[in-house]
């Protein structure tokens, strides 16, 4: 089947319309949730109208935080109910995206992650490996660092002072001020995405449980989150059928294929043995049956000679949307 009879079956089968938001991984062609998808979801939810109900299916490692709240409260207003079907990875901004929905639905390879923003600032120290880039800091780090101290060391609270002055001898005060508000952003937006759909009132303390696992207590950013943890986390988890965990694999797998991804990345794939080629490649797509958007990676290839050694360079002269269908 074709990804377009693909996503018709999916349809008919959840009784719902259904728009595929996958972005890609692997380098050079990554790409990430931001917001420049939102005039392209705008568009593709008027050509759909209001509709009883909508699934998002998703696939990413994540992307800029804010983002999310905005595709999660476009896509709301334009049906009764709202889920979110997980074949594999929903990663940090996509899980923010998760739980705006009324429900989950996971398939066997699922997973969500901890949302814990890593932020660059100016007065950030230099990242050793790109020393262009500032140190990219997480206030999960910090936090971890002051335990550290007290669990580890023995620093008693009296002593806490000391240990601040030797973190600030090495993070200027504004690095860890804006390590601690994307900590803070990220409380915000997840109770804030939560309450979309849950009461305050009714659910809060379920609510609060959520926030403080999810943006604090499990503390490694890429900890996989599968369906019978987010189920024990109190998510509104659906677990997929064989029949539907086999469709969105099916749809998944039909972007994997074409994005190639798990798969390292050599130049040499762009030039098929020639000196030079025009490079078009895919990072994300935004797609249902009858609309695609592409973010197409358009540039050049080339074999180049550098300090006497044969070398490929690879430029891109563009990367944005294109409407393909």
């Amino acid at each position: 089947m074709t990804r377009t009879e693909l996503l018709k079956k999916l349809e008919s089968d959840r009784n719902s319309r259904v728009i595929a938001y996958v972005t890609s991984e692997r380098p050079p062609f990554a790409a990430k949730i931001a917001q420049d998808v939102i005039p392209l979801l705008g568009d593709i939810l008027e050509s759909i109208g209001k509709v009883k109900k909508i699934s998002l299916l998703l696939y990413t490692s994540g992307g800029d935080m804010l983002a999310p709240i905005r595709i999660v409260k476009l896509i709301r207003n334009h049906c009764d109910e709202f889920e979110v079907l997980v074949p594999y990875k929903a990663h940090s901004a996509g899980t923010l995206i998760c739980l705006g929905a009324d429900s989950i639905v996971m398939g066997s390879l699922g997973e969500l992650t901890p949302v814990d923003p890593t932020t660059g600032h100016p007065f950030n120290p230099r990242n050793p490996s790109n020393p262009q880039q500032p140190l990219e800091i997480s206030v999960e780090d910090l936090n971890s660092y002051f335990l550290f101290a007290k669990d580890k060391a023995g620093v008693k609270d009296d002593q806490m002072i000391e240990v601040y002055k030797l973190l600030v001898d090495k993070l200027h005060p504004l690095s860890i001020g804006n390590a601690y508000r994307a900590y803070r952003m990220a409380r915000l937006l997840t109770e804030r995405l939560l309450m979309l759909h849950m009461s305050k009132k009714k659910d809060g303390e379920k609510i609060n449980k959520i926030v403080k696992e999810i943006t604090g207590d499990i503390t490694i950013h890429a900890f996989p989150i599968d369906r019978d943890d987010a189920v024990g986390l109190g998510l509104k988890v659906e677990k997929a059928s064989d029949e539907i965990d086999k469709s969105i694999r099916s749809i998944y797998e039909t972007y994997a294929t074409e994005m190639k991804l798990g798969q390292p990345f050599h130049p040499n794939e762009l030039l098929n043995g020639q000196e030079s080629a025009d490079v078009a490649r895919a990072g994300a797509y935004l797609e249902t049956s009858d609309m695609l958007y592409e973010f197409v990676f358009s540039g050049k290839v080339q074999k180049v000679m550098k300090d006497n050694q044969a070398a490929i360079d690879l430029n891109f002269n563009s990367q944005s949307w294109i409407k393909k269908r």
